[in-house]
């Protein structure tokens, strides 16, 4: 019998120690962490988008704040990420038989160093890349405002994903 009680003392201990928040959006994190920051992610690309870094970041805060119940601050959340732009280029895609692209890809690529202060082990330093296709007849000015939601929107998931979520 006192056996048994010590091995359900030992359990609940374990249990009520280890609490992990989780949300709908399927995150997960350690129930003392309450904040978040994210630093302004300059554009360090030899092709610049002007707005690109400002629609980025600010859309990084968008998806944390909508997707967890952490408070954004300015800076020294409980979790972090900090990073830049390093690549923003078009390059043709699908071939067509008299040597043009029947499409054109704009791809962007981030440098992420996301810091978790309470669980260091789940901190990383690392990129992400995305992209969007579009019909080569198109201009990019044409159609770069929308291959830009598409790309930073995908690009944030992954890394609320890779943070967050750890899949």
């Amino acid at each position: 019998m006192m056996k048994h009680l010590k091995i359900l003392f030992l359990l609940v201990m374990f249990v009520t120690s280890c609490k992990i928040n989780y949300t709908f959006s399927g995150a997960s994190y350690t129930a003392d962490t309450q904040t978040f920051s994210v630093s302004y992610f300059q554009n360090q690309s030899t092709l610049i988008n002007p707005s690109l870094s400002n629609v980025f970041t600010e859309a990084l805060k968008d998806r944390i704040n909508a997707q967890t119940k952490l408070k954004l601050v300015q800076q020294n959340g409980d979790i972090q990420y900090e990073g830049e732009i390093t690549n923003y280029q078009v390059m043709p895609q699908s071939i067509q038989g008299n040597q043009t692209a029947a499409l054109n890809r704009l791809s962007v690529t981030v440098h992420v160093k996301f810091i978790n202060t309470k669980t260091p082990t789940s901190s990383f330093d690392r990129s992400f890349t995305q992209f969007s296709d579009y019909e080569s007849s198109k201009s990019l000015s044409s159609v770069e405002d929308e291959l830009i939601k598409d790309i930073v929107d995908k690009l944030t998931q992954d890394i609320f994903n890779a943070s967050l979520v750890n899949w």
